[in-house]
């Protein structure tokens, strides 16, 4: 059984993400991650889509393009109650040991502290949340990502 904190830093290597401070976030059915000019397109027969991503809470300026293919497109109640359709994409994600493909959808939380919400659906069945504790999985990726904002 792995244990996390109410907030844990995680990377999604596949969408060039190599820290991100994430809200462990039981409430939250589903994940999401802050995007912003989210455009959807077609690959052939494949749907995907492109968008920007600011890892970095508090810093608007940094930004990393992502490309994934959209596996679905469905309606989410934010906090506030207010219904959003949104894309869902699958992307490898590492926390502490373990690794494991989830959902997410993009939206654009930028008036939100954490850029990532990671929702139940995400969390691994081998995990409880200690709501008490913050980064128990560790912070090997808070020097990633201090390197990230010092331009490194």
């Amino acid at each position: 059984m792995v244990t996390l904190g109410w907030r844990e830093w995680l990377a999604l290597p596949e969408l060039g993400i190599p820290a991100i401070k994430a809200k462990i976030d039981t409430g939250a059915r589903t994940s999401a991650l802050h995007a912003w000019g989210i455009e959807a397109y077609r690959a052939g027969r494949r749907r995907r889509v492109r968008f920007g991503v600011n890892p970095l809470q508090k810093n608007s300026r940094f930004s990393l393009l992502c490309d994934a293919e959209v596996v679905d497109e469905r309606y989410v109640t934010d906090s506030g109650g207010h219904r959003e359709k949104r894309l869902v994409i699958v992307t490898l994600a590492h926390l502490g040991p373990l690794a494991w493909p989830i959902e997410i959808t993009l939206s654009d939380r930028e008036p939100m502290i954490f850029r990532m919400l990671l929702g139940r659906s995400a969390l691994h069945h081998q995990c409880i949340v200690d709501p008490s504790r913050s980064y128990i999985q560790g912070r090997a990726l808070q020097r990633v990502y201090r390197n990230l904002k010092s331009g490194e």
